[in-house]
Formats: structure tokens, C-alpha cells, sequence
């Protein structure tokens, strides 16, 4: 069946529809990986968004279920320039075509994946259709996608109620003892920062985004653990007001992603959004304390702006070697940092897994 990708300039790509068929309006942005597009699929971070996968050959190893980072898809749609039937992999479940119908998601292949990769980094991120409807009211079509906006995606991904896990759950080790108590703050959170947890001995519980400062603080953490989200931080007002409290008591705090801009967000920095982001696993970032370059994996449209940072409050801690925007901040006389990329990343690179036993170095100080 044909489809069609219209994007709010009015360009248009033709190809064939896979998943489902239902029609969606959503940003699009696209992704630099060559592997671990069940990840991208299930990463909470991608809801009200489309992916554009840049690698040509997208599910030549199937769907494994293990892998996921949330209990189902939240992306908007898929675009990729071949999607291939039959995974080749002795863990696989099930193809990516089944995946994407199992879980709803409208996509496209068959389009020149790097023809508007090129569109999106020259003119920045934009609005698009996945239809399999030809076009013919082109302006009735532009005015709907222009008029699409990412709203009320923290809500839509956060856990319902709180839930606790210990060593042995998640497909962790069993026999690891629990040392430290950790309470997540879930505003979009992947399993692997949880796994990541347990597997270094925590006792982990993950709160609902809105839950108040003052319910998590009287759970006793030893740490708190700021996770993964999508959409723009601004729109947060509701957690930024608690993460006040959360700054203003002395536990640990490692934040990752949009934890890290709504934790910026609640001590008086700014964000703002990128041309096109962040979103690969392949951004060389650099700690400017060590000099260490790690290679991260990387899911971001919005940063924290450099020049907004109080020096009395926080300073710089690792840059994007690129472009040398923020991807981590150190705050002063506080047991709290927090970085841009993903840490806990698989399919990988796992470079800087390390953070987290900082975190535990720092709970344990």
C-alpha cells in the first residue's frame, strides 16, 4: 500500500506503508543509530514524535522482547528506507512489521531516509503526516500538521502508581545484596536506569511524575534518581516546583535528560529549543573535570543554555564535543549532578555507565 510523508514546508515523500494504516500528525525528528531501534521504539523520551532512522536497514535482527525500555511503544510513527521482514537473530520474538501493527504505530519505508535528514538539519525540526490518503487539499493538510503541538506527553508516559523493585527483578541478579534505598521520579523513565540501580545494590521505587517532594522525602531515599522524558521542560511547572524542595534537602540527586533540565529549571537556569537535536548513539561528549571523552547515546530537542547557569549555584561539567552545548551540570555545595545523555544506554555505548557508580560513591559519602 502507498503512504505518504508531508512535511509543514510542503514536501513530500512517497513510499509504502508499514505498521498500521491509521493516519498521524506528529514532529518529526530523526535518529543516527545503527543498531537498537527496539530501544528507540520503546524509549518513553520519543512520545509525540515520528522517527526518521538514518541507517538504511532497519529490523534485521526482530523484535526481542528483553530489550524493550517500557512496557510498549510511544512513538507517533516510524520512518525508515528499508524495513526488513525476517530478523536474523536467535532471540527474536517477533519481525518489526508485526511489532509496529501489535503496537499501533503508522510508519513509512521506501523514501530517501537521508534526503530529509538533510531537510531537518537545514531548516530544523518540523511537523509532518504519515497518511496513506494521496494528498489532495494540500493547504487543508499543511494547516492541520502546522497546528500540532507536543503537548501533555510527561503525563501520558508517567507510572500510574508507585512501584518498587529489588536485585532480581528486571532480569537482574538475584543474590545481589541491597545496600542503598532509591526513589525514581518517572517523567518518562527507561527499565536500563532502573536495571542499572539494581544491579549495584538498590532498592528502587519509581514515583509517579506529579508525586509531591514531601511523600518521596518521607520514603527516606538515600538517593533520588531524576529519569528520561519527553517534551519541552517549561512545560513541567508542576515537577519543577517540587525539584525545589527536592534541591533544598540533602539527599544525592543524579538526574539524567530532561531530569537534568527541569532540575537546571527549578535553580534558576533556561532552556531552550535545538535546531534538530540531539538523537543517536553517537555523541562524543567530554568531561571537563577528568578531560575524558565518552561516546554517548543521546535523545534530546531542548538544552539547558550555558550563559544561564548561576555561578553561585552550579557549573558546566561535561559539553558536546559538536557544538559545545551543556550536556551535564555539577551543582556547588550539593550532592547533585546531572547530564544530557544517557548513561545507562543500550543497545550502547555504555562508556559512561560509570556515572552511576558515582551516584552510589555519593550516597554512600
Amino acid at each position: 500500500m502507498k503512504a505518504y510523508l508531508i512535511l509543514e514546508d510542503g514536501t513530500v515523500f512517497a513510499g509504502r506503508s508499514i505498521g498500521s494504516t491509521r493516519e498521524v500528525v506528529s514532529e518529526i525528528v530523526f535518529n543516527t543509530s545503527m543498531t537498537g531501534y527496539l530501544e528507540v521504539l520503546t524509549d518513553p523520551s520519543y512520545a509525540g514524535q515520528a522517527v526518521a532512522m538514518t541507517y538504511p536497514l532497519i529490523g534485521n535482527y526482530g523484535i526481542c522482547r528483553e530489550d524493550m525500555e517500557a512496557k510498549g511503544s510511544r512513538v507517533d510513527g516510524f520512518i525508515v528506507r528499508e524495513l526488513a521482514r525476517i530478523g536474523s537473530n536467535f532471540r527474536s520474538e517477533q519481525s518489526i512489521q508485526d511489532f509496529l501493527l501489535e503496537q499501533n504505530i503508522p510508519g513509512i519505508e521506501g523514501i530517501d531516509t537521508r534526503a530529509l535528514t538533510k531537510i531537518l538539519r537545514e531548516k530544523g525540526t518540523m511537523n509532518g503526516m504519515i497518511t496513506t490518503a494521496e494528498p489532495k487539499d494540500m493547504p487543508a493538510a499543511l494547516k492541520r500538521i502546522k497546528e500540532y503541538s507536543v503537548r501533555g506527553v510527561v503525563k501520558r508516559v508517567t507510572a500510574k502508581e508507585a512501584v518498587s523493585y529489588r536485585p532480581g527483578d528486571l532480569g537482574t541478579d538475584s543474590n545481589i545484596s541491597v545496600t542503598k534505598k532509591v526513589a525514581i521520579l518517572d517523567v518518562g523513565t527507561k527499565f536500563n536506569i532502573a536495571r542499572c540501580l539494581l544491579k549495584r545494590g538498590c532498592e528502587v521505587t519509581i514515583y509517579p511524575a506529579f508525586t509531591k517532594a514531601e511523600d518521596i522525602l518521607a520514603g527516606n531515599p538515600d538517593g533520588i534518581m531524576l529519569t528520561n522524558g519527553p517534551g519541552d521542560p517549561k512545560e513541567c511547572v508542576e515537577v519543577i516546583q517540587e525539584l525545589k524542595e527536592i534541591y533544598a534537602s540533602d539527599v544525592p540527586v543524579f538526574a539524567i535528560c530532561l531530569g537534568h533540565q527541569l532540575m537546571a529549571l527549578a535553580c534558576g537556569c533556561d532552556t531552550e529549543k535545538m535546531k534538530y537535536g540531539h538523537r543517536g548513539a553517537n555523541h562524543p561528549v567530554k568531561d571537563l573535570e577528568t578531560g575524558r571523552v565518552y561516546i554517548s547515546s543521546q535523545n534530546h530537542g531542548y538544552m539547558v543554555r550555558a550563559e544561564s547557569v548561576p555561578k553561585d549555584v552550579a557549573e558546566v561539567a561535561f559539553v558536546n564535543v559538536n557544538d559545545g552545548t551543556v550536556e551535564g551540570l555539577k551543582y556547588k555545595n550539593k550532592r547533585i549532578f546531572t547530564v544530557q545523555f544517557h548513561p545507562e544506554a543500550c543497545a550502547g555505548p555504555r562508556d559512561s555507565e560509570v556515572l552511576f557508580d558515582r551516584f552510589m560513591k555519593m550516597m554512600e559519602e
